[in-house]
């Protein structure tokens, strides 16, 4: 016998004439007996099933308040009437656990944070090391790049597991959408920040280099992060001797007026007040990048980040 439910087609077979079968329907075994199935809210006339077992329903939200990085932020939490359909994906309120806070964050919206059984901490103690953001900042030509691949060079000989965020090659890919206007500038800055928070939280140390010239900034990356993870590295090179290097180009081009809004030329650089570590020449001489690395390894080894 061939019985229709909805649009899906089943095929049910008596076993004998007193003995109803049984048929699937998903993955309950409903049974085709007419006064059976009326208890399971299922009414069965000549090959045709009905049922009632799933009433119309309506999603309707509820606003909630959640935080979400320190602000708040309108929820919303799915609930059901009688007075619409009900989608396939909402069958997993039926599976007896509650149905997650969904969020809106930005211009995101009902999105909902998944929780993996496998943490930071357990990153950590896998590498064996404390996962940070050491953020180097400095004007153009003050060796922030240079020092970033000492760094992680003397960091690799430990056997510590590190990446580098250069700023010129983050927009060869993830922000070669954005120019050097100042609004998409900042996007630069919110972008790295957001790329060296899941390093962090895989444990990797992110060496992040790059120019960042407004404290605004670079404050919104050290917020996003548990205190302790975010480590500014102030290159303090003066004007003139990065200007003197100028390993680009960049300054004589902006001299020029060949480039506009040129960091420390016709637009400003706002250096850290309260940054962790300070890297600056010593008394006229040019400490070499490896010297300025041993700085950078000696605070994060004292401060226990080389370890789990």
């Amino acid at each position: 016998m061939m019985t229709v439910v909805g649009n899906n087609a089943l095929i049910c077979r008596p076993q004998s004439e007193s003995c109803c079968a049984s048929m699937k329907l998903g993955v309950l075994k409903l049974p085709a007996c007419n006064c059976k199935a009326k208890s399971l809210g299922f009414h069965i006339t000549g090959t045709e099933v009905k049922t009632t077992f799933l009433p119309h329903v309506r999603k309707t939200e509820t606003s909630r308040t959640v935080h979400i990085n320190g602000k708040s932020a309108s929820s919303h939490q799915p609930g059901y009437n009688s007075n619409d359909e009900i989608s396939a994906i909402d069958f997993s309120g039926f599976s007896g656990k509650s149905i997650p806070l969904t969020s809106t964050n930005g211009n995101s919206t009902n999105i909902v944070w998944h929780k993996c059984s496998v943490e930071k901490s357990d990153r950590q103690e896998l590498l064996q090391q404390r996962g940070c953001v050491i953020w180097i900042t400095g004007l153009s030509g003050s060796g922030k790049s240079t020092v970033a691949c000492a760094l992680g060079r003397g960091l690799h000989a430990r056997g510590k597991l590190t990446y580098i965020l250069d700023g010129d090659n983050v927009r060869h890919g993830l922000n070669r959408d954005l120019n050097f206007a100042a609004e998409d500038r900042a996007e630069n800055i919110r972008r790295i920040g957001e790329v060296a928070k899941l390093f962090v939280d895989a444990g990797v140390i992110c060496i992040a280099s790059l120019i960042s010239p407004y404290r605004e900034e670079r404050d919104a990356c050290r917020a996003s992060l548990p205190e302790g993870d975010f480590i500014e590295v102030f290159m303090d090179v003066p004007l003139h001797v990065c200007e003197a290097r100028d390993p680009k180009g960049l300054y004589k081009l902006a001299r020029a007026g060949k480039i506009k809004g040129f960091t420390g030329i016709d637009d400003p650089y706002e250096p850290p007040l309260k940054s962790e570590i300070v890297l600056r020449q010593n008394q006229g001489l040019c400490d070499s990048p490896d010297d300025f690395a041993d700085v950078v390894i000696s605070y994060l080894d004292k401060n226990g980040y080389l370890k789990a």
